[in-house]
């Protein structure tokens, strides 16, 4: 794997890891993780495929949005992503919040889409569950969020080496790009959910069998609303099917 960095149109920069010749793959990650989280994808589909993975805005080494950036902000700067590889159509693949970007650029600039996978995909949460993640942004922004929450969501017991790796990670993410990226997350959830039957491009969408926040529901419904869209449920994990 090679990390380098990447220069956007905007002046930001965004940090990626890239591995592989073929076709291009562009993975995104979720909030409070970094590039490397794509690891396995990237030892593995590099074989066949020029695998990127990108740091997302505020995270790892890319530069932030501003603060008051919202899930359309981070659409476009996924175009802007997409534009200065100059490597389009690529495969795509987003991971939860990596996942809402994904489904917004593959709506808003499908010329630059060719496949899509939604991992961990957050579709229409319930009020409950919207207020409960909206909480959770609250308490970021003001300093108080508690790691340990997530990672008992997000992981079974028996994934402690990433558990602990991604604990490292959250403890050492930039607290105001996390802000910015969980707020636009928690916001984000029915932005583009209307627009599902606009993606025409095949498209996979799995999660675990034991991600109660985005549930086997979810991705069923997101693939029902795709044309080719197909649902795949993974069993005996969490929030991290990556």
């Amino acid at each position: 794997m090679m990390p380098r960095t990447l220069q956007l149109s905007d002046g930001a920069t965004v940090r990626m890891v890239e591995a592989g010749r073929g076709q291009p793959l562009l993975l995104i990650h979720g909030v409070g993780m970094r590039a490397e989280a794509w690891e396995p994808q990237l030892n593995a589909l590099s074989a066949h495929h020029h695998v990127i993975a990108v740091d997302m805005p505020g995270h790892g080494a890319s530069s932030p949005l501003p603060a008051d950036a919202s899930l359309p902000d981070f659409v476009a700067w996924a175009a802007r992503v997409v534009e200065a590889l100059g490597l389009g159509p690529v495969d795509l693949a987003g991971h939860s919040m990596g996942a809402l970007v994904a489904v917004g650029l593959t709506i808003e600039r499908p010329d630059l889409v060719r496949r899509l996978a939604l991992l961990n995909a957050v579709h229409r949460r319930s009020p409950e569950a919207r207020a409960a993640v909206a909480a959770r942004a609250d308490e970021i922004a003001r300093g108080e969020g508690d790691n340990e929450a997530p990672l008992i969501r997000w992981f079974a017991p028996n994934q402690l080496v990433i558990r602990n790796k991604v604990a490292r990670w959250l403890e050492g993410i930039d607290p105001q790009g996390y802000a910015t990226a969980y707020r636009a997350f928690a916001e984000g959830d029915a932005v583009y959910a209307d627009r599902l039957g606009e993606i025409a491009c095949p498209t996979l969408v799995l999660t675990g069998d034991g991600d109660r926040n985005s549930s086997a529901q979810m991705s069923h419904e997101m693939a029902d609303a795709i044309a080719l869209g197909r649902a795949l449920i993974v069993a005996g994990h969490r929030h991290m099917v990556n």
